[in-house]
């Protein structure tokens, strides 16, 4: 092990120690390196002294004190004791200038599961930088506030994650985005969510037959959901999405123009909307899941706390008329309804159902 007689005394302000202030933590017997004995050596700490970055700084500093040394030379500390005094008069530092503590940036970059070039790498700095903050460098004011800014808004380091992706593995960036969704709260689940249903839908950004001239809209999506659930009893999965189509599809035949901007593709079971998971994940949609015989139920409820503002009487209308004609229909036989209908028909297995043979959907 190595010794040091000199307790950080190129930093020490002359006077500023005293015994008198020094307390005891614990007695160590060990080899003295300044009387060169085997005996009890003190452990002791006080509040010292020291100078970073041009200003005085009390800080903790712990040492060993030898009882057979005279008092010219009595004091010793380890390579490992050093640097902790060190570390300990830094963060002091810190604290005194609101900057995060070496102890605030681990917990940072431990509650994404995070190594320290990891942490560097999603924020694209050097590889050593974490590093050295959490050992001896003191970051400045525009590291401190990013560091800040990703321990609050875990959202940001979702946005670092796919800004700066490309430095992990897939296994490893799967692994930080689970991390950062455990962190999210309810409004951040919610925008992650929309986000996730918005990204399926980035290639009709534009007003096309495909979406019935009408951009992907949410709101309307969760408050039709939740309007059909609170008309419609027993609404489950298969259903609910044959009538999101036919919401859109009256609408379109009545106004030119869908209602939710849903783009639907013709499969087995009839019309489904694109990103069909990902509408019932949405945290506004009600919904829970039931066991079945053969696989699991989703069933839809009605959610009180949706604005349903966004809706026009006109819009009502429609759905009223949808749920008129459909609410004691079962799946089998909304699908078996669906598939006769020319838009299924004229279609292929995959295929984008446009919003044009909508005006041929069958009287209500």
């Amino acid at each position: 092990m190595i010794w040091s007689s000199h307790i950080n005394n190129e930093n020490k302000m002359e006077g500023d120690i005293g015994m008198n202030t020094d307390n005891l933590i614990r007695k160590i017997k060990i080899e003295c390196p300044l009387c060169g004995k085997v005996h009890d050596v003190e452990e002791r700490t006080r509040i010292a002294k020291t100078i970073i970055k041009g200003e005085s700084v009390d800080y903790v500093e712990n040492y060993y004190f030898c009882t057979n040394c005279d008092d010219d030379e009595n004091e010793f500390a380890s390579g490992k004791m050093e640097n902790e005094n060190l570390l300990r008069a830094r963060n002091a530092y810190r604290t005194e200038h609101d900057l995060l503590t070496s102890d605030g940036i681990i917990a940072i970059r431990e509650n994404y599961g995070l190594s320290q070039v990891d942490l560097a790498k999603l924020l694209g700095w050097g590889e050593a930088t974490i590093s050295r903050y959490e050992s001896k460098a003191i970051q400045d004011d525009a590291y401190d506030n990013m560091l800040r800014i990703i321990k609050d808004n875990p959202l940001v380091t979702l946005e670092m994650l796919q800004k700066n992706g490309e430095q992990f593995t897939e296994n490893k960036k799967q692994g930080i985005k689970q991390k950062i969704m455990q962190s999210l709260d309810e409004d951040g689940r919610e925008y992650l969510q929309r986000q996730s249903l918005e990204s399926e839908y980035v290639n009709y950004q534009e007003p096309c037959d495909a979406n019935g001239y009408k951009l992907l809209d949410i709101d309307k999506l969760e408050a039709v959901v939740s309007h059909f659930a609170k008309r419609v009893h027993n609404l489950y999965k298969v259903k609910l999405m044959k009538m999101l189509w036919y919401a859109d599809s009256l609408s379109f035949k009545r106004r030119g123009v869908s209602m939710m901007g849903l783009v639907y593709s013709h499969e087995p079971m009839g019309a489904l909307p694109i990103g069909h998971y990902k509408i019932v994940g949405l945290e506004n949609i009600k919904m829970q899941e039931e066991e079945g015989y053969e696989n699991t139920a989703y069933h839809f409820l009605p959610n009180d706390a949706i604005d349903t503002s966004c809706l026009s009487d006109e819009d009502i209308d429609i759905l009223d008329k949808i749920v008129d004609k459909f609410d004691s229909f079962t799946a089998k036989e909304i699908v078996q309804y669906m598939h006769e209908e020319k838009a299924y028909t004229k279609t292929k297995d995959k295929e984008i159902i446009p919003f044009s043979l909508a005006k041929e959907i069958n009287e209500f």
